[in-house]
């Protein structure tokens, strides 16, 4: 797993070259590159990584909370006024 960011798939924008996705990250909504990602279709809900505004891994719940629980090692706050991105 790489260091980055947990965010969840709000939904895939129009346009871009089906590269962009509205995403939800600490309660704030980002878009975000998603063509870096190659595993099939994306789908709201789904949890993703990011680093520098690309989603660079698919990850579960689990592994959503465990890169959350790392930054907060390395003293990023979890709640949503911390700026998480």
């Amino acid at each position: 797993m790489c260091l980055g960011i947990p965010g969840r798939v709000i939904e895939l924008l129009d346009g871009y070259g089906n590269q962009l996705a509205l995403v939800d990250v600490a309660g704030v909504q980002r878009k975000i590159n998603i063509g870096l990602l190659d595993e099939g279709p994306l789908e709201p809900g789904t949890w993703v990584l990011i680093h520098m505004g690309f989603a660079l891994e698919r990850v579960d719940s689990a592994g959503a909370d465990r890169a959350m629980d790392g930054l907060e090692l390395m003293g990023r706050p979890r709640d949503p006024d911390g700026d998480a991105g």
